[in-house]
């Protein structure tokens, strides 16, 4: 199955911040699809995703709108798992869409400077929890979060990427 990242950079900013942000991205959405293999997923010809780089206003404006939360996060998931007409139609599918994913730079690199890991390595990670969210992952009750954070740290041990919930990996 061919996996396609469709990649917009909304802010000049990310070229400096993270130069290999497009070939960096194909390798964390290629990783997550392979190794986890979604069963539907299977027969499909390509597997698509959209991801924009953007910055604290933007998302600030679409976690209003979409999450009624007045102020800026590092990631947006919209995952078309979610919207019913994909689920019916979905086996008719040969190429499929998983959905759209932003990140804000600024809330990105005050929460690697605040966690003491490199830019990079936090925005693998951000990036692979937002591909388990377009894959219908999430962390609302307790054992869907250890679902969840253990599915990161599989794949981020894959994509060379110290465990972020182990706090001596943070020192």
């Amino acid at each position: 199955m061919k996996t396609t990242l469709n990649l917009n950079i909304n802010d000049d900013r990310w070229a400096q911040a993270l130069p290999e942000a497009s070939a960096l991205s194909e390798k964390v959405f290629s990783t997550v699809i392979n190794t986890l293999a979604p069963e539907f997923l299977e027969g499909k010809n390509e597997v698509s995703v959209n991801i924009e780089l953007g910055n604290d206003n933007e998302i600030q404006k679409l976690n209003q709108e979409f999450r009624n939360l007045d102020k800026p996060t590092n990631i947006l998931s919209f995952a078309n798992i979610d919207d019913d007409d994909f689920l019916d139609s979905l086996p008719e599918m040969k190429d499929v869409e998983l959905g759209d994913i932003i990140v804000a730079l600024e809330t990105l690199s005050n929460q690697s400077i605040e966690q003491q890991v490199s830019f990079k390595d936090h925005y693998i990670h951000i990036l692979v929890h937002g591909f388990l969210h377009l894959l219908g992952y999430d962390h609302m009750e307790e054992d869907e979060r250890r679902e969840m954070e253990a599915l990161e740290i599989k794949l981020l041990a894959l994509l060379g990427v110290a465990d972020p919930y182990n706090e001596e990996s943070c020192d």
